[in-house]
């Protein structure tokens, strides 16, 4: 019988601003997780990244069913509750709409599902991002899965040398999933030109060409779509199968040595390097940096063991005082050029109120005629 990863993450409320929420929010989820799912799923865990609370469940329901999602739901609802009766920032937040209708998709909270037939031993990664949004994960990804540099395995295993389907998803549009499938090795210059555009095409998904097994699942949903207005930005969630037919576990993680620079930071509206860092990590400079953090786990019988936390290595610390420099030297810049996000994606901010303001104040001078 297959098992299905779910992972679904919200932002309910935080101690300190945008920071970490607290015990007794934390404890609510999970009690309510616990308490109300033992018929529904199999196995859970739960984390936070920066400010988020991550629920993952493995379950025999398949995707977007609703009585897993419904359960996040009421798990994040009744974390609310406690964030109000604490009187901590943002309480609610990601929850955009009043009530639950079938499941989470369009309610705020982000969502990474995959149904997967389990091999003997099944290792798979759990990745949280907080302070950034879907598109960070795209150069990782494109490293890993069609980038021999990175991934030996790409010419070492014949079955990894078949290359890769990747599903990109357009989630500037709004009327539904408008997404594209490309075929790594042969469409990867065509995959490279919609990749380095972060805030609009992202990976949704990637599928073994030698099997046809699903090995990524992310979660793309842009919060300022749902709410017409910024509400924070999109901290999103990524479930990577490893090994045997998929890329190592190594191999996935080697791209986070780099630090890229992805939108988010401060009001979302900066460009930062994403920082890989130990679970249950709160934000702090600048309301970040981006962040990153990755739990390892193996899933036998839909049971899934203790995790291991990838990025608490030691030699991660090294990477994190590199991502530290490039953030201090791009925050010198301030709010000039590259620095900040490019205008399209500062449509759902004030800045928009200011630029209409001053439209009006422009005149045109017009040019004096040149004598004969």
């Amino acid at each position: 019988m297959k098992t299905t990863l779910s992972v679904i993450k919200a932002d309910v409320g935080s101690i300190g601003g945008h920071i970490a929420p607290s015990r007794r929010l934390l404890e609510r989820v999970k009690g309510v997780v616990e308490a109300s799912g033992k018929l529904i799923i199999t196995d859970h865990f739960i984390s936070h990244t920066g400010d988020d609370v991550a629920i993952l469940m493995t379950h025999k329901r398949g995707v977007n069913d609703e009585k897993v999602h419904k359960l996040a739901w009421d798990a994040f609802v009744a974390g609310t509750a406690v964030a109000k009766e604490e009187g901590l920032y943002g309480a609610g937040q990601d929850l955009l709409k009043d009530s639950f209708s079938g499941n989470v998709h369009g309610l705020g909270p982000a969502v990474a599902e995959m149904e997967i037939e389990e091999r003997p031993n099944d290792p798979f990664l759990f990745f949280a991002a907080d302070k950034t949004d879907p598109g960070a994960y795209n150069l990782p990804l494109f490293l890993s899965f069609a980038d021999v540099m990175t991934t030996p395995g790409l010419i070492l295993s014949p079955k990894l040398s078949k290359g890769f389907r990747w599903v990109v998803m357009d989630v500037n549009y709004t009327e539904g999933d408008r997404v594209i499938e490309l075929n790594t090795p042969e469409d990867i210059y065509d995959l490279a030109a919609l990749l380095r555009d972060n805030q609009r095409y992202v990976v949704e998904s990637v599928w073994s060409r030698a099997t046809g097994e699903q090995c990524v699942a992310v979660a793309t949903s842009r919060l300022h779509n749902i709410a017409g207005k910024y509400t924070g930005k999109d901290d999103p969630v990524m479930l990577v199968r490893t090994q045997m037919n998929f890329p190592a576990t190594g191999e996935i993680l080697a791209p986070y040595a780099i630090g890229h620079f992805v939108g988010g930071g401060m009001r979302g509206s900066h460009q930062m390097p994403l920082m890989p860092v130990a679970m249950n990590t709160g934000t702090s400079y600048f309301d970040g940096p981006p962040m990153v953090s990755c739990a390892a786990f193996c899933v036998h019988n839909a049971k899934l063991t203790e995790p291991a936390d990838t990025f608490a290595h030691p030699f991660w610390d090294e990477v994190r005082a590199h991502a530290s420099r490039k953030a201090i030297e791009m925050r010198r810049q301030g709010f000039s050029g590259a620095a900040m996000l490019p205008m399209a994606e500062l449509e759902y901010t004030g800045v928009m109120e200011k630029l209409d303001a001053m439209d009006k104040r422009f005149t045109v001078r017009m040019k004096t005629p040149v004598a004969a």
